[in-house]
């Protein structure tokens, strides 16, 4: 026959098991407490460092961002650019390798009441097809930067690029603006996607040869030497002291030449 517990024992074992109690709900409120980032944490090939709002917001006015564009951040962190991107109409799309950082910034649109057209995906910024963007914004070294130029170039052109802080290597960009009061992460750099030009063109004045470095052109037409820009798929030229302004489709360029104020219809065919 069992012998009853005495009275004392029985309320020592019945405090141990409310402290269990109280130590396992700890430890299960502990262990699900929503996840916060920390400045510098690693990941997989930048650490963590969030963009100014006020960069993010100028990052946005240089790209001109309508709700006509779509918009990708690329490693997009907590979400900030993504959403505030939504928050003007676009379609933002974030690509974060962070699992954790990819649900609080589903979170964090939640809240902003951007859901519907702020994204998140766990992805692989190298892998991601990127052919969809009007609009693509990055806070990445430089290395990492140069990695994605070849990518990024073989983009439609007229698709608008904007970094903090960092540069693309000897592609120089077309604006820069640094935010006032700001101590680190304060420059803007903006480019745009230029159409590809480089080689001869069939003109009425003769061969238009062209070379191109990003979106710097030199050459010839006919025997005049050429200096010229590129803008997206809107090209600019000198030759002769005739000023040519016209839009690349494809391999055929249609515009107008400038001379003693002078305006005449002029189209290339690329050879």
């Amino acid at each position: 026959m069992t012998k009853p517990m005495p009275l004392f024992r029985s309320a020592l074992f019945t405090l141990s098991l409310a402290l269990a109690a109280t130590g396992a709900m700890a430890q299960t409120a502990q262990t699900t407490k929503p996840f916060e980032p920390v400045v510098f944490q690693p990941g997989k090939d930048v650490v963590w460092v969030p963009t100014p709002q006020a960069l993010v917001d100028k990052m946005l006015d240089m790209a001109k961002v309508t709700p006509q564009d779509i918009v990708m951040d690329l490693g997009s962190g907590d979400g900030r650019t993504v959403i505030t991107a939504a928050k003007r109409g676009a379609r933002a799309y974030g690509i974060e390798y962070d699992p954790d950082m990819v649900e609080l910034s589903k979170r964090n649109a939640a809240t902003a009441g951007v859901s519907d057209r702020a994204t998140f995906e766990k992805a692989d910024l190298f892998e991601t097809d990127l052919s969809k963007a009007t609009v693509i914004t990055l806070f990445l070294l430089p290395s990492i930067n140069l990695q994605l130029r070849p990518k990024i170039l073989d983009l439609k052109p007229g698709t608008r690029i904007v970094s903090d802080t960092f540069t693309m290597a000897d592609w120089q960009p077309e604006e820069k603006a640094t935010i006032p009061n700001c101590d680190h992460w304060c420059e803007a750099l903006f480019w745009i996607v230029p159409a590809k030009v480089e080689g001869t063109w069939r003109v009425p004045q003769g061969d238009l040869t062209l070379k191109q470095t990003f979106q710097m052109l030199t050459g010839t037409l006919a025997s005049a030497p050429v200096t010229g820009q590129l803008r997206g798929e809107h090209i600019t030229f000198n030759a002769g002291g005739v000023e040519y302004t016209g839009r690349v489709n494809g391999n055929t360029i249609a515009g107008t030449s400038m001379q003693g104020g002078r305006s005449t219809p002029f189209t290339a065919t690329k050879r």
